[in-house]
């Protein structure tokens, strides 16, 4: 059994999940209706979704409070710190203005009978925001008001600061518990995956394919538009370069890498060859790379964002208006600097931005098993411009350094 176990994890979870895909397809084409296969395969996808609702909220909980109880002191990376959440925040805002260029439907079962509940106003946007804010904490986990999650981890993570290194060490202790059981429950996403796309063609047809597509490019473009527009902009400010030469070596060297690996975390020690080789300072590079992999997340931003406004389209059947947009464009950028370090971890965020909108709790979870399916491709390039990013900004807060110290930036002395 422990050898069948090793076999399953130790194959690609992309395999898996296109494996599982197909063969959810296959059986939804072929035995659309069959009294004992049919229920057998929904409730499939029903535990995946299940499972995900049940960790969710602890998931977000700790996860902050370990971040922020064992965090350290920013030093000498304010130039980098600022760089990263200006480009996640601009990353959300580019995720909004492609969703109303580009709206997407989703198929959700339920969606219809919850027309109403979903906010449209500014107005209820705030009261839901403040209310929610100020829930009781334990209300909120259960509840999975997943706003007063947030604001009491990060009230419970700031004081833990103060407290002793092995009581804050238990808290990230805690965090790692629960990512490794997020681990486990993902290693079943290819059975949750089967199940959904069953449901999902046996009862919309094939051309719900057409749906995921539509999803999936717009996913994509919005992160090609960020690594080829918004971050050489960030670059071309900050430090007055020819932004282009650092971006095209950072998509090459860590980009493609890390589109394979879909980790950041993984791709750190390419990272720090690249920095090396780019002859920066190791001092500061050894912290930034890693610190980004943390909260230099403009990938799970744009996912974050363009899933939730995906989600009030299919429920209300419109887009929210511009001011609310930006709030929740704005708590997604902060939301994704705590994206789980697993593959899909930034889609458990996805009913945290779907929660200032008023939508429940049940269609959230919905929409981030759509997310795992339109993962094999969304996750991948999330993961490259994540990574890639941070050394495009690592290096960017440097040559800023540099020329205000006039030294010349020599792209040429760059080993290959």
């Amino acid at each position: 059994m422990k050898e069948l176990w090793s076999k399953w994890i130790g194959t690609s979870l992309i395999v898996r999940i296109l494996i599982f895909m197909v063969v959810g397809l296959i059986l939804a084409l072929i035995i659309p209706d069959v009294p004992v296969v049919t229920p057998v395969l929904v409730l499939l996808g029903n535990l995946f979704v299940g499972a995900l609702k049940a960790v969710a909220p602890i998931l977000v909980f700790f996860l902050v409070i370990g971040a922020l109880a064992n965090a350290k002191t920013a030093g000498g990376m304010k130039t980098v710190i600022v760089l990263y959440l200006v480009s996640t925040f601009v990353a959300s805002l580019v995720a909004v203005l492609a969703s109303y260029l580009f709206p997407t439907s989703l198929t959700l079962q339920g969606a219809e009978g919850v027309e109403q509940t979903a906010a449209s106003g500014i107005g209820e946007v705030l009261t839901t925001l403040v209310t929610n804010m100020v829930a009781n904490p334990v209300g909120s986990l259960v509840n999975a008001n997943y706003i007063g999650i947030l604001v009491w981890a990060v009230i419970i993570g700031i004081a833990l600061r103060a407290a002793s290194e092995n009581t804050r060490s238990v808290f990230g202790d805690i965090a790692t518990a629960i990512t490794t059981v997020v681990k486990w429950i993902i290693n079943f996403a290819p059975f949750g995956i089967l199940g959904l796309v069953y449901n999902a063609v046996a009862t919309s047809g094939p051309e719900i394919f057409t749906e995921y597509g539509h999803l999936v490019a717009v996913l994509v473009l919005c992160m090609i538009f960020i690594a080829l527009v918004t971050n050489p902009l960030i670059v071309f400010i900050a430090a007055r370069i020819n932004p282009y030469p650092l971006v095209l070596r950072a998509l090459r060297d860590s980009g493609i890498t890390a589109f394979f690996t879909r980790s950041s975390a993984a791709n750190i020690p390419v990272n720090l060859e690249l920095c090396r080789k780019m002859h920066l300072d190791e001092n500061n590079y050894s912290v930034s790379i890693p610190l980004g992999a943390t909260i230099n997340m403009a990938g799970a931003a744009v996912t974050i964002t363009v899933m939730a406004m995906a989600a009030h389209y299919t429920v209300t059947g419109t887009l929210p208006d511009i001011p609310t947009a930006v709030i929740m464009s704005a708590l997604a950028a902060i939301s994704a600097a705590g994206a789980s370090g697993v593959p899909g971890g930034s889609l458990m965020l996805i009913p945290l931005a779907c929660s200032l909108f008023g939508i429940g709790n049940d269609i959230a979870m919905q929409v981030v098993a759509v997310g795992f399916i339109v993962g094999v491709i969304q996750d991948s390039c999330e993961t490259a411009l994540n990574s890639s990013s941070d050394v495009v900004f690592t290096a960017t807060a440097e040559y800023r350094t540099w020329k205000q110290e006039g030294r010349k930036v020599d792209f040429s002395a760059w080993e290959k």
